[in-house]
């Protein structure tokens, strides 16, 4: 028998970890004395609430703005706050694990969709039920995807453009009638669409692969509306999708390993485009 190693001793002995508790308990016992919103009578009634999350408490990987809260309510709450622009397509060829990982980073990035190419079932272990606050998608192909999304984005562009012709016909009016209110309020929808619209021009398919040809991510420019293909842990993406792909970029490495882990590269991939189209302002 071998003696215990010294580092397990002594970590056995520091008496850590202390945990700080996640979540919340019974709403009678974190707000006593006080009336349920599940509760149509009460005062502060509010539908949103979940009256089994409110008796049994709320354990979630949530933010705590949205405890006790419905699924349903979540997800109608981060649709009203407005998806981020880019959305995300994983490979299912393989069944890989890191799927789940990958679909809890599109959440927590709040990427617009999340579309499953390949078989219907994936791997949820690494989501932690993120998936129901997202809207997903599944494919049969990357190739029905790609015709979908630039399907979308064609529509997307034409019903723009329709309102910008209907806005310019109303800003030339106001014009005329000397109605300056209207025609500064115009002008302003006007530059708005018009920049919605040249977005929608630039949106681009991005393959994320080590490959010869290949852009380091450190110096591309993520256009904000863009579809990001990733692929599964080993092959990394299909013939196929790299084809279909407008550009390909891989993040840039300097150990001795090929390739990162899929599911970290698919959240680096995620925060570079948040980096530079939604990052906070100081």
């Amino acid at each position: 028998m071998h003696d215990p190693n010294p580092i397990d001793v002594a970590a056995q002995a520091s008496g850590e970890p202390t945990f700080r508790e996640i979540g919340v308990g019974p709403w009678a016992q974190t707000h006593p004395g006080e009336p349920r919103p599940d509760d149509p009578a009460s005062p502060n009634y509010d539908a949103r609430f979940d009256s089994a999350l409110l008796d049994e408490g709320d354990r979630r990987n949530v933010l705590d703005r949205y405890r006790y809260w419905t699924v349903e309510a979540i997800k109608a709450d981060l649709d009203s706050h407005g998806r981020h622009d880019f959305e995300v397509a994983v490979e299912n060829w393989t069944h890989d694990f890191n799927i789940g990982s990958m679909v809890r980073t599109a959440n927590a990035f709040q990427a617009r969709r999340v579309h499953i190419v390949g078989p219907h079932k994936w791997n949820r272990k690494g989501s932690l039920m993120t998936e129901l606050y997202q809207h997903v998608e599944n494919h049969p192909s990357i190739t029905e995807l790609v015709e979908c999304w630039k399907l979308r984005i064609a529509g997307e562009i034409a019903a723009a453009q329709a309102q910008d012709e209907a806005l310019a016909l109303r800003f030339y009016k106001a014009r005329s009638e000397d109605d300056n209110k209207t025609v500064a309020e115009t002008l302003r929808q006007l530059q708005k669409l018009e920049a919605k619209i040249a977005e929608l021009e630039s949106a681009r398919i991005i393959a994320l692969d080590i490959v010869p040809g290949a852009v380091p991510m450190e110096t591309y420019h993520f256009p904000k509306r863009c579809l990001m293909l990733f692929g599964a842990e080993g092959p990394g993406l299909s013939e196929k999708a790299l084809e279909l792909a407008d550009d390909v970029v891989y993040i840039s490495q300097f150990g001795s390993v090929r390739s990162i882990n899929a599911g970290a590269a698919a959240a680096v991939s995620m925060h570079a485009w948040i980096a530079q189209h939604a990052a906070p302002q100081a």
